[in-house]
Parts: C-alpha cells; sequence; structure tokens
C-alpha cells in the first residue's frame, strides 16, 4: 500500500493556493457541523418563541441561525468563506474569556449551563487548527503585492502603455 496519497493529503496543494487539503476538509468538517448542530437549535428557538423577546438574547438567536445556514456555502467553497470561520473563533474565543474563565477561576462553571456551552466550545483549538493562517494571512490582512512589471513614473508613459 503506497502512503502517496496520504503525504498528498497533509502537502500543500497549488490548486488551492498552496493550502493543504487535510485544511479544506477539515474547514469542511466543521461548517458541516455547524449546519447539524447549530442551525436546528437556533431555528427551533426562533420559530417556537412566543411573546415579546428580549432584544440581545434575540441577536444572539439571530446570529446563531445565520451563520451556519451561511455554513452551507463554506462547504462547497472552504476557502471563500473562511471570514465566517475568523467570526467564529473570535466570538468563542472572546465569550470563554469574558464569561467561562472567571467561572472556571473561581470553581462555579462545571455543572451549569454556562458550563455545558463552555464545553462545546473547547473544541475552539482543533477549528483554529484547520484555519491555512498563511493563506489567510496574505489573502484577508497582509497589503497586496505589487506587480514586477515597471510602472509608469509620467503621465506620458501611462499614456503610451495605455495605448500599446
Amino acid at each position: 500500500m503506497s502512503t502517496r496519497p496520504l503525504v498528498r493529503f497533509f502537502a500543500p496543494d497549488p490548486r488551492h493556493d498552496g493550502v493543504r487539503p487535510v485544511q479544506i476538509w477539515g474547514l469542511r468538517l466543521f461548517f458541516f457541523l455547524m449546519l447539524v448542530f447549530v442551525a436546528p437549535t437556533a431555528w427551533r428557538v426562533l420559530l417556537a418563541h412566543e411573546g415579546p423577546w428580549d432584544p440581545v438574547r434575540a441577536i444572539a438567536f439571530a446570529v446563531w441561525a445565520t451563520y451556519p445556514a451561511l455554513a452551507l456555502f463554506g462547504l462547497f467553497h472552504p476557502l471563500r468563506w473562511l471570514p465566517l470561520m475568523f467570526f467564529t473563533i473570535g466570538y468563542k474565543a472572546i465569550w470563554l474569556a469574558f464569561v467561562a474563565y472567571p467561572l472556571w477561576q473561581a470553581g462555579a462553571l462545571w455543572g451549569t449551563s454556562t458550563g455545558e456551552v463552555a464545553s462545546s466550545f473547547l473544541a475552539l483549538p482543533l477549528l483554529a487548527a484547520v484555519v491555512p493562517w498563511g493563506y489567510a494571512w496574505r489573502t484577508y490582512f497582509a497589503w497586496p503585492q505589487r506587480t514586477s512589471e515597471a510602472r509608469p513614473t509620467s503621465a506620458s508613459e501611462a499614456r503610451q502603455a495605455f495605448e500599446e
């Protein structure tokens, strides 16, 4: 049995701008998990709610219904929908730092509904591990690269380059 397919699975793939297939499939897995586990719960709460909403709670469930629904697109184009992963990593990290961590320090986290949410967020390092951070930096955060072609320095050179 050849290990070649296994090596390719972990090697940068030029078809995906150097992103490893294991990362592409890892992103797809997390998009799928969002779609399957978060969306139904959020939509169930939204559709079954009666009476006036607490505005902050309504925003939370609206967001929880929206971003996993968008994860459907991430299944087909994981790199294009990478900003959805940034959002997910960001809100979970902030929640863990500001809500769960102080309760954990006080010994009051586990055995509560907050502890249940915290335990579902503990996969955050795995999510961060499948994000192709080099690609993300090049694509979303770095300054655009200048082309190696000489740029016109005067109006006449620009006009001449345009006419060619």
